[in-house]
């Protein structure tokens, strides 16, 4: 009997990921930004024809932030930043791929353009970009047929960013960014004289965005106005009418796609730590589920023909794109683990404990199996903070898993997916709340036995990073030692060196400088370096936009100065979060080494 060794690293980082997909007008061609091999590009498949395999449209080795077929078949449309950089610029590719064209080659290489809309004749790209306002963006038309690029929005007072377009092409859907919890939505129409809100008083808190056009006066859009849960309400242009059409409930609404020839709504929810999907029927109300074939959604594409095609992965399932054709699923890029099954890996439980207040926090409880077990937890505080740790497959998990350790990932407050009011929890108090639901996460693991303070890891990136950091300095006694991901360490220096556009959201979201300075100074996990004698790992990526490299400068000179126990690695060729396979296999192989050297 052949027995094989326990897997190695490779094995865990053998599947790919995949960030954007399109479908070509015809469903003969899939098209989607991966990294199948080992970084960044865009590739193909026949979807038609007995056989189908995925091969290369570029060789630049940068992700695409979108990838748009057009509806002629003449070219693609996509976005490449550099590194991880975020500077996302547009560029034509043919048909059957090769050098990307820039479609504005005079673009300064810091402007950032984002994909709005294609006309449907597909002569028209609507955009919104940080060219001449990178504070609060413009909106713009291009087309692609004489080079015409035509002002259609200027961005004032905050972030504005044009988010739909109506079939003639005379009404236009905009947002204006408060704050993550505070995005208001309205309509422009050609030769009107005032802009209309969609939901009925913009001054109060509340989102509204994913704007869709059923036709050129009305719209569906998905709005938390007056509710705890997101649901699907519309807007007549006409009459000014706002209407709550559906709410699910505990499920907020977080995607809608349209077949506008059934008058069908396929829309996406969030339910805590995994999606659900549905078909609502426009004129009778129907509401129809539709199973999923992995647990998150990240994107979702309606062809005419009414097929769906979805972006989704399971916690024991990579990114894959499927087809919904005939009320059956199709795996259709087929990313697996070689050599590995759905059965090698953790699947995590679904668990709950009370905070300090009494406030229920949901969580995920990964095990290692019996086998592997080495009786080590790491204690995971997501990123975001306004995001949540749900059933979405991580190389990074099932490797530190299968090495023994099991992996506690807690929805502390201020994470979606549990109502308005809980995600606006960590507004302005990222330091507090948040932390102390973490260390009654970890004190529920000390009393059911998982875990105890010797036997504890923190790992966490960006906003989980800034989390362990925190916790490094002012709770070191409840852990071994920590990682660091592109984590925040000086609330003062992290406020100003936002992207530009981000910065009219700061103040709502972590505050002002000047008038909370002492609370500032408080959540800094600079200010505690003198409590922070655990050992740690700092990971930071050179090109990131968002906690830039002089966040983990600061910290790990500091750190040195006093002659602690701090590594550092920095990837020049990343930005914020690892795109490509090979720094992921060093980065993750050092975190376990890191921690086994620490045991």
């Amino acid at each position: 009997m052949i027995s094989f060794p326990k897997p190695d690293v490779e094995q865990f980082f053998q599947s790919y990921v995949i960030s954007s997909f399109g479908v070509s007008a015809d469903e003969s061609r899939l098209v989607f930004s991966a990294s199948l091999s080992g970084k960044f590009n865009v590739w193909a498949m026949d979807l038609k024809g007995d056989t189908s395999y995925p091969y290369p449209l570029t060789y630049n080795d940068q992700m695409a932030s979108f990838v748009k077929p057009d509806p002629e078949g003449r070219h693609l449309l996509t976005a490449f930043d550099r590194d991880g950089d975020e500077n996302y610029q547009f560029h034509a590719l043919k048909w059957n791929g090769g050098q990307p064209l820039p479609l504005f080659p005079e673009s300064s290489p810091d402007e950032k353009h984002y994909f709005v809309h294609l006309s449907e004749d597909g002569n028209r790209l609507y955009y919104s970009t940080s060219r001449d306002n990178p504070m609060f963006l413009n909106s713009r038309v291009y087309r692609l047929d004489t080079g015409e690029d035509r002002l259609l929005l200027q961005g004032e007072e905050t972030t504005t960013s044009l988010t739909a377009v109506s079939p003639d092409e005379q009404t236009f859907a905009y947002t204006k960014s408060y704050a993550n919890t505070y995005n208001v939505s309205y309509l422009r129409r050609v030769g009107d004289e005032a802009d209309q809100c969609l939901t009925p008083d913009p001054g109060r808190v509340h989102n509204a965005g994913e704007v869709h056009f059923l036709n050129d006066g009305e719209v569906v859009f998905a709005t938390d106005y007056d509710a705890e849960f997101a649901y699907l309400a519309s807007f007549d242009l006409a009459t000014g009418t706002f209407e709550q059409r559906l709410h699910i409930e505990r499920e907020s609404v977080e995607l809608i796609r349209l077949h506008r020839e059934s008058r069908t709504a396929y829309l996406v929810t969030d339910r805590g730590v995994e999606d659900r999907l549905y078909a609502y029927a426009l004129d009778t109300g129907e509401l129809t589920p539709i199973p999923l074939p992995a647990d998150i959604v990240h994107q979702l594409t309606v062809t005419r023909s009414g097929n769906l095609y979805v972006l989704a992965r399971g916690a024991v399932k990579p990114l894959n794109v499927y087809r919904y054709a005939d009320g059956q699923w199709t795996m259709l890029t087929k990313n697996v683990l070689t050599g590995l099954t759905e059965e090698d890996l953790s699947a995590p439980e679904v668990v709950s404990y009370s905070s300090f207040d009494g406030m229920k926090i949901e969580a995920l409880l990964y095990r290692a199996k019996a086998d592997t077990a080495n009786g080590y937890t790491v204690f995971w505080p997501h990123g975001g903070p306004q995001a949540a740790e749900r059933k979405q497959f991580r190389s990074m998990f099932q490797y530190i898993i299968a090495q023994g350790y099991n992996i506690f990932c807690p929805n502390f407050r201020g994470s979606t997916g549990y109502g308005s009011s809980f995600v606006k929890l960590v507004e302005q108090d990222w330091g507090e709340g948040p932390r102390k639901d973490c260390l009654a996460g970890m004190e529920w693991l000390f009393e059911q036995g998982i875990s105890s303070r010797d036997k504890l890891f923190v790992v966490g990136g960006s906003y989980g990073g800034y989390m362990t950091l925190l916790l490094a300095g002012r709770n070191p006694e409840y852990f071994r030692a920590a990682v660091d991901i592109f984590g925040v360490s000086n609330l003062f220096t992290f406020y100003h060196s936002v992207p530009d556009h981000w910065k009219s959201i700061m103040e709502r979201w972590l505050g002002d400088p000047e008038r909370d300075r002492e609370r500032f100074v408080k959540d800094s996990p600079i200010t505690y370096l003198d409590q922070m004698v655990n050992p740690m790992l700092i990971i930071q990526g050179a090109n990131d936009p968002r906690v830039v490299k002089a966040e983990s400068d600061q910290i790990v000179e500091a750190l040195q100065a006093k002659g602690r126990d701090v590594e550092y690695i920095v990837f020049e060729d990343e930005g914020h979060g690892m795109t490509k396979k090979a720094n992921e296999k060093i980065a993750y192989t050092r975190m376990v080494e890191f921690m086994s050297r620490c045991q």
